[in-house]
């Protein structure tokens, strides 16, 4: 479990690491979404995401469950929201984040993985930086208009892997699929 991350003595009960993973595909100048849709369409980073995140828990915000429309398969799904009686069918609802990382390390313990996987939006994402071991990052090398932004500053982060990605079909944009680990790893 990350260092930054204790609640409820959850490092203690389960006496395994679980690592706190942060999936973000960000834009050039920082957006990572246009009317509760992605403003690009990359094929293999789609398939990026889910080699990730398959059979682990994920923690997402309202709005990003609401723009995926459904449970991902899978994977426990975890969604913030302050409306408790949203009740989407095949998910978990926590009030805050920290309530939702406790659940998603309850649901690693059982599994057996040791990361979950947070993965947004943007509200979700600056929330939960400082709790993060590591970055998947989908740098997308492009500009985009949007309306969802993440600003991310990667002092102290080190970079483990990079690997660039041309343009594939029309509208699939130059990539870098990145990965950063915290400083306390």
């Amino acid at each position: 479990m990350s260092k930054k991350f204790q609640h409820s003595g959850i490092t203690k009960k389960f006496g395994q690491t679980i690592l706190v993973s942060m999936v973000v595909a960000r834009a050039e100048n920082g957006v990572i979404g246009r009317d509760g849709k992605l403003p690009w369409h990359i094929p293999s980073d789609l398939q990026h995401f889910k080699k990730l995140t398959i059979g682990k828990p994920i923690v997402m915000g309202r709005k990003t469950y609401q723009s995926i429309g459904r449970p991902l398969p899978q994977r426990t799904n975890i969604v913030v929201t302050r409306n408790l009686d949203l009740g989407p069918q095949g998910v978990v609802q926590a009030n805050d984040l920290l309530s939702a990382l406790a659940l998603a390390c309850e649901d690693a313990h059982k599994s057996g993985v040791n990361e979950i996987m947070i993965i947004g939006g943007a509200q979700i994402y600056s929330q939960a930086i400082t709790h993060a071991d590591r970055i998947y990052l989908t740098e997308v090398h492009s500009k985009f208009d949007g309306d969802a932004f993440f600003d991310l500053d990667l002092r102290g982060w080190r970079e483990v892997s990079r690997i660039r990605h041309k343009a594939g079909k029309p509208g699939s944009p130059e990539h870098s699929v990145v990965e950063l680990w915290a400083p306390s790893l």
